[in-house]
């Protein structure tokens, strides 16, 4: 496992001057107080309204601006999540960046035959055995959806197969309270009880409110219990802008902050310091072709403002990287993957999802996970940034060499020149000779072929017998119960 990543570099990127932060948390404070969103769940509102919030009609609630300060006060700037062995795996906030899949997707490439096809419950084990043998994944979500599941029982199943082939932490979706409450009964079965778990969390549950200022039982039942039982809560709403938000990128962030913002009260309210991560999907829709997409330049814009707001108010964020709205692994899917990712690093954003996402947010492409695991790799590379001391400098070396000499024979070539080398395992490094007797192969099939390998070779480490025995019985009683 790498080590936790701290950055060298001494400037990032910003697109938001502090007087452009205060004038859109100042309106997404006005949205939240004056116009409200509405809150169907009794105890949520029960807990808004005994903390000082209103409400008009059956279930439309406004919070005071005081409670939003008073929830930012407790909030933790930083996460700390663990993978199945216990080991620290990240530490979410600040400029720290981590990287994994994102989940549930329709369709996958076969990586044998290439063809787009239904994704199936065996998939997502697959990836998540791939992910466990790429070192720069740092965390796994499902990336298929199961097809060939029962709708009640396919986010449980994906679990069971994601805990069976990965030890890294995980990003979970799951339909509702009852199957999230399974997953949290198998991870304390793991860490050995509800406080351990606590302490060292494994997984971390999405959830999204529905945009425009929506926010469901079922989001909500899952909201309560993740504050309940502390696993780290990601509330990222989606609002496509143009069609659920404003179309400016400024109205589309403002919204987004004041829906997440407003899950963020009812959380704390109810846990005090539970930890919490914000963030938003800053969905687009092509007025064109009316597809909404995942790369564009104004979404590359839209998601920088968004995390800088979540830097602003020192919350841990939630943000993306490496995907593509290219059908397949070509010259635009690298782009797309490689752009976005790096500007995710630049920005200084904690939990990058999606990589691997191909054709508008419905196929997963094992082999762009591939290909991103290695940009990653180097990007990080590029922000350790530069040493600079009495030996980095080298000032001596460069007299004692002087005019004329050469630096391949000396000391400190030798000493340094493998630690300074970034190494890829399959951007090409060789001649067109050797590329050639390599077998001219282009960096898809690259991909493909060491995705296959790792999937033939690596073996992730097995779960100990009385958890995979419990996972299982709790898991098919689940299943049974819904049949």
């Amino acid at each position: 496992m790498n080590d936790l990543p701290i950055s060298g570099l001494t400037s990032r990127m910003r697109v938001l001057s502090e007087e452009k932060c205060q004038a859109i948390y100042g309106a997404a404070l006005g949205v939240i107080s004056d116009v409200g969103m509405t809150v169907p769940h009794a105890a949520a509102r029960e807990l808004l309204v005994g903390a000082g919030a209103t409400v008009q009609g059956e279930d439309l609630v406004r919070i005071p601006r005081e409670l939003v300060a008073k929830a930012r006060e407790t909030v933790p700037s930083m996460i700390s999540v663990y993978d199945r062995n216990g080991e620290l795996a990240m530490q979410l906030g600040g400029f720290n960046s981590y990287f994994g899949t994102g989940s549930d997707l329709m369709n996958t490439l076969d990586l044998e035959t290439g063809e787009r096809r239904l994704s199936v419950l065996a998939d997502v084990g697959r990836m998540a055995r791939l992910c466990d043998g790429l070192p720069n994944i740092d965390f796994v979500m499902s990336s298929a959806y199961p097809n060939d599941v029962e709708a009640y029982a396919s986010y449980l199943e994906s679990f069971r197969a994601m805990v069976s082939n990965t030890t890294k932490p995980m990003v979970m979706t799951a339909a509702g309270a009852e199957d999230l409450e399974v997953m949290w009964r198998i991870a304390c079965e793991l860490r050995g009880g509800a406080e351990e778990l606590r302490a060292k969390p494994y997984f971390i549950q999405y959830g999204e409110p529905v945009s425009p200022l929506m926010h469901p039982v079922e989001v909500l039942d899952k909201l309560l219990l993740c504050a309940d039982w502390g696993i780290p809560l990601i509330y990222a709403p989606a609002p496509t802008a143009g069609a659920a938000a404003p179309v400016t990128p400024a109205g589309q962030i403002m919204q987004g902050v004041a829906e997440s913002l407003f899950g963020l009260v009812i959380h704390q309210l109810r846990s005090p310091g539970a930890p919490f991560i914000t963030g938003s999907a800053s969905a687009r829709l092509d007025m064109n072709t009316l597809q909404q997409l995942y790369n564009s330049a104004e979404r590359y814009t839209t998601d920088l403002g968004i995390l800088e707001m979540a830097r602003w108010m020192d919350i841990p964020n939630w943000s993306f990287a490496g995907t593509s709205d290219s059908q397949c692994v070509d010259a635009q899917a690298g782009i797309d993957a490689a752009q976005v990712t790096l500007l995710s690093m630049q920005a200084g954003a904690n939990l990058n999802h999606d990589i691997g996402y191909l054709d508008f947010g419905l196929t997963c492409s094992p082999e762009l996970v591939v290909i991103v695991d290695e940009v990653v790799s180097m990007d990080r590379r590029v922000f350790e940034g530069i040493e600079v001391n009495d030996d980095t400098l080298a000032a001596d070396l460069v007299a004692a060499v002087g005019p004329g000499g050469d630096f391949l024979r000396t000391r400190h070539t030798r000493v340094h020149a493998r630690a300074l080398q970034w190494r890829p395992t399959m951007f090409n490094r060789v001649s067109r000779a050797r590329w050639d007797a390599e077998g001219a192969l282009d960096l898809r099939e690259k991909a493909r072929r060491k995705a296959i390998a790792i999937l033939a070779d690596h073996e992730p480490e097995p779960l100990p017998a009385n958890v995979r025995k419990t996972m299982d019985s709790l898991v098919d009683a689940f299943v049974a119960a819904g049949t």
